[in-house]
């Protein structure tokens, strides 16, 4: 059975127990999605999860009932009487959305009917397992202008093992999410005092964004990447020229004025790169250039979006632009694609997907190099063996793109890098390089980003290891525990010991017993803890417990930190090692 139109009927048969239990119910629409299907609802009620079980008894009645979804087709006069004559005001605005001259369809189940264009399965008996699991307000139309409306989340299944092990997926991402770690775990915070979508890094996640950056940095360097920094805002001129103000200016913030000129803070890197390229006669010799950046960029994100890290309104974006003649750019993007992969392998992560996105309605550029770009990029995909999908329409203004989307150890997907074709800004900057024929051409030019953002990234690293994270990239790699205070003395030298050979090391300096410090440990999900007692002060040694080996037997502090920093202590291939 196809799983969108199970789903989607699903929707169907809440939509209709919901108008069966609640008078003056007005409907807006009611999805499948990725995972599962909701319905918007305008209620007289609030509806909270402590009624799920009242809508789900009455859906069972339903699919009990056996209906057939019955499909009736209406002329526009038609609909609109029908709709308005039921008080569907949100169904009459989405009439507005279906084209003069197309098909205007219905799907009734029993005493209900819904404007859908379907497919559905053939009878509400084929419905079989299902659950309601959140409720959440949803804006009309996404608009914040417009009435808020009440969206029912659910699943379904073919069988209810199917959506047992669904349900136990869900609360297992519930365990993972990351704001809810990062909360425990001390990582980051949001603070409406300073502004939502604005992230504050503490001490411990701050420790792994300098990992991460270095770590990155380092792989550019060796990729053949350099470096730049530029300015956080751009006068308007600059946005004006680069396409931005005409195609992005609803995601940029308003302009300020400096010295009679209006400046933007800035959406993007891109500009300022190109103000680079220019500072200079270019050569065919000197490409390609690949430059890299950490850059911080601000869009706006409406507030019903925002999502802890995963959707803010200032991140910190690993960017790049390659700069390079035609006949470099099927090299260049193979190179990307294999860089990608490996960064994200380093980061733990082993199955991914891509997507080709092609030309979309609104585009700059002509079609002929739209085709040119779209086929250099999917010989690219397929020369490195990437399972890839074709995206339809879903490319940048300025050019086809590649989307690599990663699965966690949920099995979700996560999109990531991105390889972005350009022909806008160097036609607009009028980019031109000297070629061995003497005469300026127009180079080729690519955006790309691996990581995407630092802090989406570092959202979806915490939720891919639970917060235990490997033991390269955990903030803290060693707690050391006193097993009383006549060893603290003992213990923090152990630390600086560590610490010495660039281990991160901290010591549990409470006056707690032992049992309570190694459960503070588990808790923050160290990898290592480092017991000293009596006996292990008077030879020199610490007692090695494990995060998830336990008790790992005494070793000497050297070697504890030797077989540390070369990644043999048991149990460190699991932890994960800095990748070299």
């Amino acid at each position: 059975m196809d799983i969108d139109r199970l789903r989607h009927s699903t929707a169907h048969v809440m939509a209709a127990a919901v108008c069966r239990l609640y008078d003056g119910v007005k409907l807006d629409i009611g999805p499948a999605t990725d995972d599962g299907f909701y319905y918007d609802f305008d209620l007289p009620v609030r509806i909270a999860p402590e009624d799920f079980p009242k809508i789900e008894a009455e859906m069972a009645r339903i699919v009990g009932q056996n209906a057939p979804f019955e499909r009736v087709v209406m002329s526009r006069g038609e609909a609109e009487k029908t709709l308005s004559g039921a008080g569907q005001t949100y169904k009459l605005d989405r009439l507005s959305d279906i084209p003069a001259g197309e098909e205007i369809s219905f799907y009734r189940c029993g005493d209900f009917a819904d404007m859908c264009r379907g497919p559905h399965v053939a009878s509400t008996g084929d419905i079989r397992a299902f659950k309601l699991v959140s409720v959440a307000g949803s804006y009309f139309r996404g608009r914040e202008t417009n009435p808020m409306l009440q969206r029912i989340y659910g699943i379904v299944a073919a069988t209810q093992k199917e959506l047992d092990a669904h349900l136990e997926r869900i609360e297992e991402a519930r365990r993972r999410d990351h704001r809810k770690l990062g909360k425990e775990l001390d990582l980051f915070s949001i603070h409406e005092s300073v502004g939502p979508g604005l992230v504050h890094w503490h001490p411990k996640a701050a420790r792994m964004r300098v990992l991460v950056e270095d770590f990155w940095r380092r792989e550019h360097f060796r990729s053949g990447y350099e470096l730049l920094f530029t300015p956080h805002i751009g006068r308007a001129n600059l946005w004006q020229t680069s396409g931005h103000l005409d195609f992005y200016r609803d995601s940029m913030y308003s302009s300020m004025d400096i010295d009679g000129d209006d400046y933007f803070i800035k959406p993007m890197n891109c500009p300022f790169h190109i103000q680079v390229y220019q500072t200079q006669k270019r050569s065919y010799r000197e490409l390609p250039l690949r430059w890299a950046e950490l850059g911080t960029v601000y869009r706006y994100e409406k507030s019903g979006v925002l999502h802890g890290l995963l959707r803010v309104r200032g991140f910190t974006q690993d960017d790049a632009h390659i700069i390079c003649t035609p006949e470099q750019i099927f090299d260049e993007i193979k190179s990307v694609l294999a860089f990608c992969l490996r960064m994200f392998r380093a980061f733990g992560f082993s199955e991914f997907r891509a997507y080709l996105a092609t030309r979309p309605a609104k585009a700059v550029g002509e079609e002929s190099r739209w085709d040119e770009a779209s086929r250099s990029l999917e010989a690219a995909l397929k020369s490195e063996q990437v399972e890839y999908e074709v995206d339809p329409g879903g490319g940048a203004f300025y050019g086809p793109k590649i989307d690599i989307k990663v699965r966690d150890v949920l099995g979700r997907e996560w999109q990531m890098s991105t390889i972005q074709f350009d022909f806008n800004v160097p036609e607009r900057f009028g980019l031109v390089y000297v070629g061995e024929d003497g005469r300026e051409h127009r180079p080729y030019m690519v955006h790309r980003a691996l990581l995407g953002s630092l802090e989406r990234f570092f959202g979806i690293l915490i939720e891919h290891y639970g917060g235990a994270f490997p033991l390269w990239l955990a903030p803290e790699q060693v707690r050391v525990l006193p097993v009383t205070e006549k060893q603290l003395d003992y213990a923090l030298k152990v630390e600086s010991a560590l610490r010495g050979r660039d281990i991160r090391a901290t010591t549990d300096k409470r006056s707690e017993k032992l049992g309570a410090k190694i459960r503070s440990a588990q808790l923050d999900k160290v990898p290592f803890m480092a017991i000293v007692g009596q006996k292990e002060e008077a030879s020199g040694a610490v007692s090695v417990r494990g995060r998830s080996e336990g008790d790992m037997g005494a070793r000497p502090v050297d070697a504890f930190a030797e077989m540390l920093v070369a990644g043999s202590v048991p149990g460190a291939a699991e932890s994960g090692n800095r990748p070299t």
